[in-house]
């Protein structure tokens, strides 16, 4: 009778012992415990600037648990996939996400409302959100191709013509916020990939060119001009109403000291004093709650998940894995920027969420996604 002495070493599910180069031994778990720990600080604050909004005070809590569920789910679908498997399906992802920006401006145009997302009975499913995924994918595939350490103008142009089909379609929502998430992923992954500096600086002058085309052509809310006018215009009587909510935040952020008020013991937060704090300055409710200590383990954590994927860039297997890690990083930094800029009121205000820790179950979904990609390439990384 054989025993396990005479057993091969390579047994398939039997053996205990792995490969080195298995991807399930090669998962980041710093990465996956700093982005648990954002996603239980965006519990704790969601919950603490919604519990007096409605009469059942876990309403927005229960729903982003359910949120935080699917998304683990799609988190480890992905983490199972090898990444390659996204590079080559690229195109389809790509002209999909771009129909259905499509079809929601059509949406609008037919029923004369301004629309950024599909409806379906409680789930709101957003396609500029969709589209930071499939442009990152589409972009970091393409630039794949070029077998050099220096982008060539044609391909630079081609990958300039991917992200803008999409951004324009996104701005013109009007979501300049998320637009200019696009843009900025675009720029670093074409910095990785060696754009030449003269074709950053004309990258940057398109991109400008086209957000000032959008304001001229009025394609963009007269709210939103307003966001941007109150930046340089605070004291006109006219931009109120724009700049209550800010500056409530703003106030909030400024108030909670070294250490904060306590949770559940902020006045501005817990009261409901500002609008829609949950989605759009929940940075606010943690300097209230928690205060400037709360607020840098916050950052701190960011910044080593930022450390983490700048890591896993470097030991890719291959360009197209360190384009993807790329993209998250750029986003990741642009994105964190921005909302914490907003609510410190030197940005204007563009309704980015604060990635993992507002409320809000798109974009915490494709945060997931891109975090699984990140992780595929690293479980990936041994040839």
């Amino acid at each position: 009778m054989p025993t396990l002495l005479h057993r091969k070493p390579d047994s398939g599910l039997g053996n205990i012992r792995a490969s080195p180069a298995s991807p399930g031994r090669n998962v980041d778990w710093v990465l996956l415990l700093v982005q648990g720990l954002l996603t239980v600080v965006g519990c704790a604050t969601i919950y603490s600037a919604t519990r007096t909004r409605r009469a059942d005070p876990y309403q927005f809590l229960e729903r982003q648990v359910i949120f935080i569920v699917l998304a683990t789910i799609v988190l480890f679908v992905v983490m199972a996939v090898d990444y390659d498997w996204f590079r080559h399906r690229a195109g389809t992802l790509y002209l999909g996400t771009v129909g259905l920006l499509v079809l929601l401006l059509g949406m609008g145009k037919v029923t004369g409302q301004d629309l950024i997302s599909f409806d379906i009975g409680p789930i709101n499913i957003q396609p500029a959100e969709l589209a930071k995924v499939a442009v990152l994918i589409a972009v970091a595939a393409y630039l794949h191709e070029e077998r050099s350490d220096e982008v060539s103008y044609p391909r630079f142009i081609g990958g300039l013509i991917i992200v803008g089909i999409a951004g324009v379609l996104v701005l013109v929502q009007p979501d300049l916020g998320s637009a200019s998430v696009l843009a900025a992923m675009a720029m670093g992954m074409l910095l990785v990939a060696g754009a030449r500096f003269k074709y950053i600086v004309a990258y940057s002058a398109l991109a400008l060119a086209t957000v000032l085309a959008a304001l001229a052509g009025k394609f963009v809310n007269e709210y939103q001009l307003d966001r941007i006018r109150v930046l340089f215009d605070e004291k006109n009587p006219e931009l109120r109403s724009v700049s209550y909510q800010v500056d409530l935040a703003q106030q909030a952020l400024g108030t909670g000291g070294i250490f904060g008020k306590g949770w559940l013991q902020g006045p501005l937060t817990n009261n409901a004093d500002i609008p829609v704090i949950w989605a759009d300055f929940p940075f606010a409710a943690l300097g209230e709650q928690f205060g400037l200590a709360g607020c840098a383990v916050v950052l701190g954590l960011f910044i080593v998940a930022l450390l983490r994927i700048w890591r896993i860039a470097h030991l890719s297997r291959d360009r197209f894995g360190t384009y993807v890690c790329a993209g998250v990083f750029t986003m990741l930094v642009w994105q964190v920027f921005q909302n914490v800029g907003m609510t410190m009121k030197i940005l204007p205000v563009t309704g980015l969420p604060l990635p993992f820790i507002s409320y809000g179950g798109s974009g915490l979904i494709v945060w997931y996604v891109m975090f699984g990609l990140v992780q595929s390439v690293h479980m990936r990384r041994m040839r």
